[in-house]
């Protein structure tokens, strides 16, 4: 190659969206080099991946707070002040129900997030409807727990035992309550809006929030509900 043919001018390159790139348009030169595919080569990440990964951080600093309450349950699950204890107190059929609410209004919460990938307006409205309604139930059962508690005077200032439990149990089901208004919303932005892509990354970050609660629950159920149970 000859001096002159070395510094030439070469010709300019398109502009590329590096956002749709990795969905179906492939760079104009047929290599792929210096440009952004959405998967980590070459440049940034989609803009499904890098809202997934932001409320993941958002989600870890909500554990955090939960693994806090979780640990000052520990602390006091056996500082009942002469009270009754979660043996006494707890109701083997309302767990149950509660818990079989939740892990069903997650399945269908995951069958939403299919009928959404599949752009499908009528299943996706309808199974976030049956998650929103299980939800719901699980919500009244836990009110009427807490009611029915404090009814029989074994309320949240009885003793350190029940007011950790107060405040544990009562803290996931604060955020069942904002997951159910939450999801009304996502219903009425795709009735009105469809699936566009900001409505795509909402329902994302909902299905995140409601699986995480799913999680929590089993913890609780494990370690608040079945393990006072067993004396």
């Amino acid at each position: 190659m000859s001096t002159a043919e070395a510094f030439a001018p070469r010709p300019a390159r398109p502009f590329i969206d590096p956002y749709k790139l990795g969905r179906g348009q492939p760079p104009p030169d047929g290599g792929g080099r210096g440009y952004a595919t959405g998967h980590g080569e070459g440049g940034p990440a989609s803009g499904r991946v890098i809202t997934g990964y932001g409320f993941w951080i958002f989600l870890l600093s909500d554990i955090i707070m939960f693994s806090c309450f979780f640990a000052a349950f520990a602390v006091l699950r056996n500082a009942t002040a002469g009270g009754p204890s979660g043996a006494d107190l707890f109701e083997s059929w309302r767990v149950a129900a509660e818990t079989a609410l939740l892990l069903a209004s997650s399945f269908f919460c995951g069958m939403a997030a299919v009928a959404t990938t599949a752009r499908n307006h009528f299943w996706t409205q309808a199974f976030l409807l049956v998650t929103g309604l299980l939800g719901l139930g699980f919500v009244l059962l836990e009110a009427q727990e807490f009611a029915g508690l404090i009814g029989r005077g074994a309320g949240p200032t009885r003793s350190a035992f029940l007011s950790s439990f107060f405040a544990l149990v009562g803290l996931h089901g604060t955020h069942v309550s904002v997951g159910l208004l939450w999801l009304g919303t996502m219903m009425a932005q795709v009735y009105v809006k469809g699936f566009r892509t900001s409505i795509l990354h909402r329902l994302l970050c909902f299905n995140l929030f409601w699986h995480a609660l799913d999680i929590i629950w089993v913890a609780i159920f494990t370690i608040v509900y079945l393990m006072s149970v067993v004396r």
